[in-house]
């Protein structure tokens, strides 16, 4: 690690990344946790602490990974390298020198590349992908990360994150690279004139939108409603404006603080629509104009949060609870418009609600579970159209992640930004709100309700810590949690679900460092270490006959597990 730091130190390192190691240089904790890896790079991509050293993300562990994608793209051939690469990337700090970047190295082995001139979306680079029929695309982004972080993403010619197979292969590339600082880059303007660096924005802008108009299926709603958005500085700004006035909503009033897209992230701890403090400034703005709608996106727009105006105040939606309403939404809207198709599907994350599940076999609707991440979604949307066995409906996860429409290949929160917005009209002239139309659910199908609680294990000795954690579950499951019987514990790293008898199943899911317990009454846990930043999270569920009792048990979960 020591020679590492020596070796960067003696580079000819911009001035930023030199003063930092300037100012560690005694201390050896600091030093060991910025060299003792590289940043990890998996099917999700390469995310971290923004820094000078291997473990940060800076150019150079920037023009690894994209040194590693251009090898990848080389052992595919000519057209792949003509095909080329969609750049795209939000509004975080380097955001856009990482993308340039990015370019240059690519450009180093011949490989086209397709720039955003402005910050946009995850889920429209997604869609760009398809539409120029590019190769493979990368997305500059920390998603709804602090401020410190940035990230690279590559999706593939799908449009949908990079399968495993592709990303084992890229970082293999990686990690034959010898040395960070002979990575050969081109010059940006030289790229230009052999028609290698192309920017774009306008006809993607277009076209994007275009495709948004076909979510429009409901024409009875109230497009009077009052809405507030904020894009949290973030890359939605465009996008959501656009598509929700050509929806109709004209009352849509901007969080003009947070139009202002900055990487800081001034006016929030976090630009994480999960998170209440990043809905204050909304909740202003909705009290000045008497707003009936609040929505926020996060810096690259792919999640989206919601609030609802109650008798009191404004209420924050989950992601479990918004999944829901759409799901029965679309289902409801399609059932009376006669487009249901006969062998429909709503796909969810094993650590998402039951609710959807019940909602959709309500509807005679096929539920299938994936692993966490949207990728997993994605893959199956791409199944299913190769063997027309189900016709996707809607897939969701916990974390405020929707994809109604597959001209995208992530989730987007551009869609469900304007979908929500119809479903609240839609509510509205019934005289309801969305709050109204959740409890009907729940008196339906019953009380649901879901926590996350994330514990965050920062460095090299928190990863260990994580690990010894899963491991003391796997090795000794408890056989009750707080005085409730567990029927059946599915190890998904061992692919294999034992039930309480001891009799045991496979489960037929990709391998990952999962364990989730199932209880007699309905309720559940899931643990898992985040694939994206250095916390362990645990994930409850339960059911109850009335919202209290599941409060009530919720609460008794949460302090048998974590507390």
């Amino acid at each position: 690690m020591l020679d590492r730091y020596n070796k960067w130190k003696s580079a000819n390192l911009p001035e930023h990344l030199m003063n930092e190691l300037n100012e560690i240089s005694t201390n050896a904790k600091e030093i060991e946790d910025r060299f003792y890896q590289y940043l990890s790079f998996g099917t999700g991509g390469m995310r971290g602490l923004l820094g000078a050293g291997t473990n940060r993300m800076n150019i150079y562990t920037i023009r690894r990974v994209a040194e590693g994608l251009a090898r990848y793209i080389d052992l595919n051939g000519e057209e792949a390298k003509q095909r080329g690469v969609v750049i795209a990337y939000d509004t975080r700090n380097f955001s856009y020198e990482f993308a340039v970047e990015t370019a240059r190295v690519l450009g180093a082995h011949s490989i086209t590349a397709y720039v955003f001139k402005e910050p946009r979306p995850t889920p429209q680079l997604s869609f760009s992908i398809r539409e120029l029929h590019a190769f493979a695309g990368v997305v500059i982004t920390a998603s709804h990360n602090p401020k410190q972080y940035n990230g690279f993403k590559i999706y593939g010619e799908d449009g949908a994150q990079l399968v495993p197979s592709s990303a084992n292969i890229i970082m293999e590339q990686m990690n034959t690279i010898q040395d960070v600082f002979e990575i050969s880059v081109h010059d940006e303007k030289e790229l230009e004139a052999q028609g290698l660096f192309n920017w774009i924005l306008e006809e993607l802008d277009t076209k994007y939108l275009q495709n948004l108009q076909t979510l429009k299926e409901d024409n009875e709603l109230n497009t009077e409603l009052k809405i507030v958005y904020t894009p949290l500085h973030g890359a939605g700004l465009v996008p959501v404006t656009r598509g929700l006035k050509e929806f109709g909503f004209n009352h849509v009033y901007l969080v003009d603080q947070q139009a202002i897209q900055d990487g800081s992230f001034p006016t929030v701890p976090y630009p994480n629509p999960e998170e209440s403090a990043a809905f204050e400034l909304a909740m202003e703005k909705g009290n000045e104009v008497g707003a009936d709608l609040l929505l926020a996106t996060d810096p690259d727009a792919d999640r989206l949060g919601v609030a609802i105006r109650n008798e009191k105040c404004y209420e924050l939606l989950t992601g479990n609870q918004l999944g829901a309403l759409l799901l029965h939404y679309i289902l409801q809207t399609k059932q009376k418009n006669d487009t249901f198709p006969p062998n429909g599907i709503m796909v969810k994350t094993i650590v998402t609600s039951e609710l959807g599940t019940k909602i959709a076999n309500h509807f005679n609707v096929a539920t299938e579970n994936t692993l966490t991440g949207f990728k997993y979604i994605a893959e199956k949307i791409e199944e299913y159209e190769k063997s027309k066995q189900h016709a996707f409906l809607f897939g969701y996860e916990e974390s405020y992640g929707y994809l109604i429409k597959t001209f995208a290949r992530d989730k987007d929160a551009v869609q469900v930004a304007v979908k929500v917005a119809e479903m609240a009209g839609y509510y509205s002239l019934k005289g309801q709100t969305l709050l109204d139309a959740l409890n009907e659910l729940y008196l339906n199908f019953g009380y649901h309700k879901e926590a996350l609680v994330s514990k965050v294990f920062e460095g090299k000795d928190g990863q260990e810590q994580m690990t010894a954690i899963l491991n003391g579950y796997r090795e000794n499951p408890p056989t009750e949690i707080s005085g409730v019987p567990i029927v059946k514990v599915e190890d998904y790293l061992k692919g294999v679900v034992t039930f309480s008898n001891g009799t045991t199943e496979p489960i037929q899911l990709p391998k990952e460092n999962v364990i989730k317990f199932i209880l007699e009454d309905e309720s559940w846990v899931a643990i898992r270490p985040s694939g994206t930043e250095p916390k362990c999270k645990y994930y409850f569920g339960v059911v109850a006959k009335t919202q209290q009792d599941a409060g009530t048990r919720i609460e008794q979960m949460i302090k048998a597990i974590v507390e």
